[in-house]
């Protein structure tokens, strides 16, 4: 067995053990259809035994091309634009591509320059921006970027691409599955004003009671945090009382929460109440009891958007005008489980 170089081994490395000329290796390493399957195999071969890896910065000045992406996000401690940042990275570097990003605290148009500025300046080829806000997107429509720009929770920005879970499909999911129990007095526990999301799932929330011919009750808001939830389950009992029949939480940490409130207040679930949340947290499945809720395909979304980023920046390194997309709409899945059907089979599997 060869012993591998003290220095990182070069492309050169790899042609001489394998016995080639550096200019094979190259095409070999660019998949080029011109080489023999038996000098690809030696080529393959060499490449492992050396442990080498292909240089990107050299790749960047040979083509102009950097095979790296960015991402600007806000809220990343919350599990939804968490979940759609790994999802992000981890498509990203499926598809052979370096991920550059840039958190912020706040999405506002001046934040989100300098991110812009930030990872143009870096050689990015594109970006996604993940924009759950509005003010995410009122910003994103004022700005002109020298890249592709892709959005993900979001189809309102102006000729920009997006891709996005259907949020209002996921509330009419949650709201029918609680109308086809019997129920009738469904409160909603929404998530903050700004979130186009929790719009949205507010939206279709209370068209689908109207629907139904219900009236809806009044909307109480939290901060996305189980506090929130719980803080607002004991205001829900004192506006309800009595009456009070079902919630469709707008996330499953509000509705972890909102669980407790129940709890303390005597309150059984779901014999008493019955609860719905949102996003499929894997948490949910041990909440007590497990949580009936509406899953969002983070994954989905992730190697949607990033096709979706790379299409884009193929259209402007062959000169072609950009096609006219629509919003990449991804449909959500009702999970049912103990917190509104008793009789839900919700054991999870205990390992060995």
């Amino acid at each position: 067995m060869a012993q591998p170089p003290l220095r990182p081994p070069t492309m050169a490395d790899v042609a001489q053990l394998a016995g080639v000329s550096h200019q094979t290796v190259s095409r070999v390493l660019g998949d080029h259809p011109n080489v023999r399957n038996e000098t690809r195999a030696k080529v393959m071969h060499a490449i492992e035994e050396l442990g080498y890896r292909r240089n990107s910065s050299a790749r960047a000045l040979a083509n102009g091309r950097t095979r790296t992406l960015g991402v600007v996000a806000s809220d990343t401690t919350l599990y939804g634009p968490a979940s759609t940042l790994f999802a992000l990275e981890e498509a990203a570097r499926a598809e052979g591509y370096l991920v550059s990003t840039v958190s912020l605290r706040r999405m506002t148009r001046e934040k989100l320059a300098e991110a812009l500025d930030h990872l143009g300046d870096g050689g990015v080829e594109g970006v996604v921006v993940i924009a759950p806000h509005r003010s995410a997107v009122a910003a994103l429509a004022e700005l002109r970027c020298p890249f592709p720009i892709v959005t993900v929770g979001s189809g309102r920005v102006p000729e920009t691409p997006s891709v996005q879970v259907d949020q209002q499909l996921g509330a009419r999911l949650a709201t029918r599955h609680l109308l086809a129990a019997g129920h009738r007095d469904i409160w909603h526990l929404g998530g903050p004003e700004d979130w186009l999301e929790a719009e949205d799932r507010a939206i279709a929330w209370r068209s689908t009671l109207q629907a139904a011919g219900i009236e809806p009750p009044p909307l109480l808001n939290g901060d996305w945090s189980p506090l929130s939830g719980y803080r607002a389950g004991r205001e829900l009992l004192r506006q309800a009382g009595r009456g009070l029949s079902a919630v469709f939480v707008a996330n499953d940490q509000m509705a972890l929460g909102l669980l407790r409130a129940l709890r303390e207040a005597g309150v059984r679930t779901p014999h008493d109440v019955a609860v719905v949340g949102f996003d499929g947290i894997p948490e949910s499945e041990f909440f007590a009891p497990p949580l009936t809720t509406v899953r969002q395909d983070f994954v989905t979304v992730g190697k949607r958007s990033i096709a979706l980023l790379l299409e884009r920046i193929e259209e402007r390194a062959e000169g072609r005008d950009p096609a006219d997309m629509p919003p990449v709409v991804i449909e959500p899945e009702l999970i049912v489980r103990n917190s509104t059907d008793v009789s839900a089979t919700t054991t999870p599997p205990v390992p060995p």
